[in-house]
């Protein structure tokens, strides 16, 4: 639309452009050929005849260096005002000879906005006035009180008229500015949108190559806290056993222990599969997330020789296997570490179901610690507090430790209700 728009403004321009140049030549020939024509009926003299012929001449003369300069410096300036000037007075005289000259004189209609000073543009537009109005009533000067009333009260027509297409004119050149501004405007809303959207395109770029990278570095930590909370977790619960093993010679209790270390070893092995794919807990392989926790619970009581209970509190509902893993996941760690460093003697865990969200909390009366104290990492390199937390906040949930030396500890992870798909 605005090329549209730019390209018939340049067409209207390039139009009046020839008119300008042309058009008072033309005029000049038609009031000079019907002023001839009619010459012996007005009434010329001889000496206006000749005067006449002289002023065309002069006309022609002024039109043709004014067709140089304005090439030079074009629009309204000093040399464009005092042509038209200039071209004023020699219509308005050949008018006053022959009223047909009005016809040449005419053209300062057309010229005044396009050679005159805004502020000179109506003055010019009244002096054409008074030579078209004193052409309209019969010639100047009027012969006598009724021929100047005539004339003052076509004067008067034609100034309003001017006054009338003045403003038509303000109004369509205001429309003509305010369209140039537009477009002007929205010519530089087009450069900057289109950097903006060079922008965008380069850092969708960056991003994408961040992704990629956070991506890489995300899998990296998954992998060293699944190998964490299976396979060194289930390798230490084989050496438990063998060493159980190690120090008994009763056949029936080495039969339990080395059957325990054996399906810790399976389970381990299969864990190890499944963190490479990225798939869920062997516990959860067939059970929901309260069976697979009952189970887990049960059997790290049954290693470790403590107490260990487990409850579920609300109506349970199946788990996206993400959130599921997650909770499951969670417990090993907290269990773990309640072995390993709380030396607990009694842990319970319970699963709550309260409207929109799952949480999981895990009790021990263990010797507990200071959590505002950062423990030391040891040469296990275990994730311990800082892993379990980073789970939960990976699926937009979050995780609280409550403890206290002497005073045993309790982990609180609360995570969305996310239902199985």
């Amino acid at each position: 639309m605005t090329t549209d728009g730019t390209t018939a403004d340049g067409m209207v321009e390039r139009r009046w452009a020839v008119f300008h140049r042309w058009g008072p030549y033309i005029l000049l020939a038609a009031g000079t050929i019907l002023s001839l024509s009619a010459a012996d009926a007005i009434g010329m003299t001889d000496a206006e005849r000749r005067l006449s012929g002289v002023l065309v001449v002069v006309a022609v003369v002024l039109q043709l260096a004014w067709g140089r300069a304005e090439h030079r410096r074009p629009g309204p300036t000093t040399e464009s005002a005092c042509y038209y000037t200039a071209r004023w007075a020699v219509g308005f005289v050949l008018t006053w000879m022959n009223p047909l000259f009005a016809f040449y004189a005419a053209i300062g209609y057309f010229g005044a906005a396009h050679q005159l000073p805004r502020r000179l543009v109506k003055p010019g537009l009244i002096a054409t006035a008074v030579t078209a109005a004193g052409s309209q009533s019969g010639g100047l000067p009027p012969g006598d009180g009724l021929g100047w009333l005539l004339f003052g009260a076509i004067l008067l027509v034609n100034a309003l008229l001017v006054a009338l297409f003045a403003h038509f004119g303000d109004l369509e050149e205001e429309r003509v500015r305010t369209q140039t501004e537009t477009i002007a405007e929205l010519e530089r809303t087009n450069a900057a949108l289109q950097q903006a959207l060079d922008e965008n395109a380069a850092l969708h770029t960056q991003l994408l190559v961040q992704a990629r990278e956070a991506g890489v570095a995300d899998e990296r930590r998954r992998l060293a806290a699944e190998i964490h909370d299976t396979l060194a977790q289930g390798l230490t619960g084989i050496i438990a056993q063998l060493q159980v093993v190690a120090g008994t010679t009763d056949p029936d209790l080495v039969r339990v222990h080395a059957g325990r270390a054996t399906d810790l070893a399976r389970e381990s092995l299969g864990e190890a599969r499944r963190s490479v794919h990225n798939l869920a807990p062997v516990a959860l392989d067939g059970d929901g997330l309260p069976q697979a926790l009952e189970k887990t619970v049960t059997e790290w009581g049954e290693r470790t020789g403590a107490r260990a209970d487990f409850t579920v509190t609300g109506t349970a509902e199946p788990l996206h296997e993400e959130v599921a893993a997650t909770l499951l996941r969670i417990a090993q760690e907290a269990l773990s570490n309640a072995s390993r460093h709380a030396v607990a003697t009694r842990v319970g865990a319970t699963l709550s179901y309260i409207g929109d969200e799952v949480t999981l909390d895990i009790r021990d009366d263990g010797r507990g610690f200071d959590p505002r104290v950062r423990p030391a990492r040891t040469g296990s390199g275990g994730f311990g507090l800082d892993g379990m937390r980073a789970r939960a906040e990976r699926i937009a949930g979050s995780l609280t430790v409550e403890s206290e030396p002497g005073h045993g500890t309790a982990v609180s992870a609360r995570v969305p209700l996310v239902r199985h798909d």
